[in-house]
């Protein structure tokens, strides 16, 4: 066989796995979605994350917030402080001129199993590899934002699209792909997610002012995921009601693009051990590329 017919032979497996776990998992819907608005929100009853396991994310979310910041938080009140981050502004804050209203906690998948098992969840791993690339899909990082009532991004929503780091021109494939966990209700009140539908097929930046009048909230119950392309333009509402909006969002990248948190390199190994597939955690964290040592065969020479 070729190198060339190898390369098709593995292309077709690919598809054809794709094809199987997307019918197994009644995916079809959603993944039609994806290719047409560039997001989709699948209900938890069908990623299988039960409420149990949404309240015990929350909670570890909420502890390790009080550990950092200091004080209490509630998912019904928020903090139960004051919060000032000095002169700190976040990267679309800047942008906007608003007053952060929110914080992100970092590398997710090193503070409790439950992070990495949701990290593996089936249904957004094949979800995430149908948009990067069956084979090609890894983890990019895994993160947190705590969101309480205030001005959010500002009038322009914060738009923007993930991929944006990829120098241009874009094609049509999603070099990078998100993942949302909405942990807490997403209504417009709460914050919700924001979105043009279909502006992952323009592959371009979003064009502002213009954009914002083109926006959706995206509104779901509490434990929904929202999956979205990386060319999708998005941002946030402002959250306008009292307490807090949890999200998770489990970041993934084609294996040619730089990883936000160098997970292959410095995520301890043996925490990828302990969660329900230690092989597809190790697979998409990128573990075992060839280029990071010498596990590729060399010749002998032939007494």
């Amino acid at each position: 066989m070729s190198e060339s017919e190898a390369h098709e032979s593995r292309a077709l497996r690919a598809r054809r796995r794709k094809k199987e776990e997307i019918d197994r998992l009644g995916l079809e819907p959603y993944v039609l979605e994806l290719e047409l608005n560039g997001y989709t929100v699948v209900p938890p009853e069908v990623t299988g994350v039960t409420e149990v396991e949404v309240d015990e994310l929350t909670d570890l979310l909420l502890k390790k917030s009080e550990a950092l910041v200091g004080c209490e938080f509630t998912i019904e009140d928020g903090a139960a402080a004051e919060l000032d981050f000095g002169n700190y502004p976040g990267t679309l804050e800047l942008i906007s001129g608003a007053k952060p209203s929110q914080f992100q906690l970092m590398q997710l998948c090193t503070f409790d199993r439950a992070f990495r098992n949701l990290a593996v969840n089936p249904v957004s791993n094949v979800l995430m590899r149908h948009l990067i690339g069956w084979n090609e899909a890894r983890f990019s990082s895994h993160n947190c934002f705590i969101k309480w009532q205030g001005d959010g991004y500002g009038e322009l929503l914060g738009l923007h699209c993930d991929q944006g780091g990829v120098p241009m021109p874009w094609g049509r494939h999603s070099l990078t792909a998100n993942c949302n966990w909405c942990l807490t209700e997403y209504t417009l009140d709460n914050g919700a997610f924001a979105c043009v539908p279909g502006s992952h097929l323009r592959h371009s930046h979003p064009v502002l002012p213009a954009a914002v009048s083109e926006a959706i909230p995206v509104e779901c119950p509490k434990g929904s995921l929202i999956a979205f392309h990386g060319q999708l333009w998005h941002g946030a509402y402002p959250r306008k009601s009292p307490g807090l909006r949890v999200t998770i969002a489990n970041y993934y990248r084609h294996m040619s693009i730089a990883p936000q948190d160098d997970i292959p390199n410095h995520f301890p190994r043996e925490l990828a051990e302990d969660c329900i597939d230690p092989k597809l955690f190790k697979r998409m964290a990128g573990f075992g590329n060839p280029y990071q040592s010498q596990v590729l065969p060399v010749p002998r020479v032939v007494r």
